[in-house]
């Protein structure tokens, strides 16, 4: 039995053509952005192609689909620290209460300790209500459940904070 290779366009074309559009539609679903899963599957099958001669057929699609997983785990990451600093500088700070400050970023610190303690569906579909400003319908269609899912997630979300955070949300 002859053993395909990967570095074989005419496989690598099957390959892709088999598993792109799946890989796409997953990574649409975890990321919620068609332009960014399109990067990362054509970043994954980019380095497929670079690693071709260490990577079996058989393990070709299981390749794939860690690698775009990975790069999207790493795509959050980074974004995680853009937005970290990418908070405005406040120019009427000098005007401000010094003791208003101090206790707004307690708070915020709070804020987002509570948000990170929250289960990983309550936490992801909270900050794609509140932050990314998607509707139920959108959240629903993005993680494949029923917005009443995505209603019941809002909610136990909502308690958790209310319940780490007092009434002041």
């Amino acid at each position: 039995m002859e053993k395909k290779s990967v570095c074989d366009e005419k496989n690598f074309e099957s390959i892709f053509n088999d598993y792109s559009e799946s890989l796409r539609n997953i990574m649409y679903y975890k990321c919620g952005d068609s332009d960014l899963a399109e990067d990362l599957i054509q970043d994954a099958f980019v380095k497929l192609w670079k690693n071709c001669a260490k990577v079996v057929f058989v393990k070709a699609k299981s390749y794939v689909y860690t690698v775009a997983n990975n790069n999207l785990l790493n795509h959050i990451a980074h974004k995680k620290v853009v937005l970290k600093y990418e908070q405005k500088p406040h120019t009427e700070l000098n005007n401000q209460d010094p003791q208003f400050i101090i206790e707004e970023k307690e708070f915020m610190s709070k804020l987002k300790k509570a948000i990170d303690e929250l289960p990983d569906k309550q936490r992801e579909t909270f900050l794609l209500s509140r932050i990314d400003k998607k509707s139920y319908k959108e959240i629903a269609e993005i993680n494949d459940v029923s917005v009443k899912a995505i209603e019941k997630r809002i909610h136990y979300a909502l308690l958790s904070l209310r319940q780490k955070l007092g009434d002041i949300l």
